[in-house]
């Protein structure tokens, strides 16, 4: 029987550095991942990846990691390369990049819309692609993606416009990788509890958002907790490995879709 257990695991996880992606690497090392590869976007973020290589080796794991602005042509395929290259073929890839922006429609300008759809949509895809020819055989795939994808609201069209299209990606992967025994999946977690939610909102938006959710006021701080988050991913790329082309929706610590 194929091993669907984390245990001796290679595992590569694009912006791995920080917040949730960094989260997702120390956990699948204390579940026994042997070799991890982490990537961070800029600079800026080297001295979180530093820290997160270092919790990743004294639990005992292979640990590198690679800068690289993934929007660049061919950055994708060079990572999955220097990843082979570093610790070999990975059994479970997970992309974790996005940008996200809180705009109206009328005052959206070209060039943001364009980066939006390069970041969520190029890189979700071509991650995809790259993870279908170095993935090993009964791998796992997983892209994050986000809860708006089954909500109805204004201000974010470029940011769940250009995750809905991972959506569709996810779906056909999961049809072309399933002979090798590869599942692919995406996860959309609901506002979490990070910069990257922080950086768009206005306070009172915050604050909407603090109590939005039934289980808000169950929550540390009422929104989305990486810490709930981590485990769903685990889940996925292990025990869940029966699961692909799915989108699960996370909000608040539940399942809405």
């Amino acid at each position: 029987m194929v091993d669907h257990t984390i245990k001796g695991k290679t595992v590569l996880i694009t912006g791995g550095a920080k917040n949730l992606g960094a989260l997702v690497a120390r956990d699948l090392a204390a579940h026994g991942a042997k070799a991890i590869a982490i990537h961070y976007h800029s600079a800026a973020a080297k001295p979180e990846a530093e820290k997160t290589l270092a919790a990743l080796k004294a639990a005992g794991v292979h640990a590198v990691a690679f800068q690289a602005d993934l929007t660049e042509n061919g950055a994708v395929a060079k990572l999955f390369a220097d990843t082979v290259a570093a610790i070999g073929r990975p059994d479970i890839a997970i992309n974790t990049v996005g940008q996200v922006l809180k705009k109206p429609i009328a005052e959206t300008t070209e060039a943001e819309f364009d980066a939006m759809f390069a970041i969520n949509t190029r890189v979700a895809y071509f991650f995809i692609k790259e993870a279908g020819i170095h993935l090993n055989d009964n791998g796992k795939l997983l892209t994050l993606v986000t809860s708006l994808l089954g909500a109805y609201t204004p201000f974010y069209s470029t940011y769940a416009g250009s995750k809905a299209a991972v959506e569709h990606f996810t779906r056909a992967a999961s049809k072309e990788y399933g002979a090798r025994g590869i599942s692919v999946n995406a996860i959309g977690p609901g506002p979490m509890d990070t910069p990257f939610f922080y950086g768009q909102e206005a306070p009172e938006a915050v604050a909407y958002h603090k109590s939005a959710a039934a289980l808000s006021p169950f929550s540390r701080t009422g929104l989305t907790e990486i810490e709930d988050i981590a485990p769903y991913i685990r889940f996925i790329v292990s025990e869940g490995w029966w699961m692909t082309g799915q989108t699960i929706l996370v909000n608040g610590g539940y399942t809405t879709k």
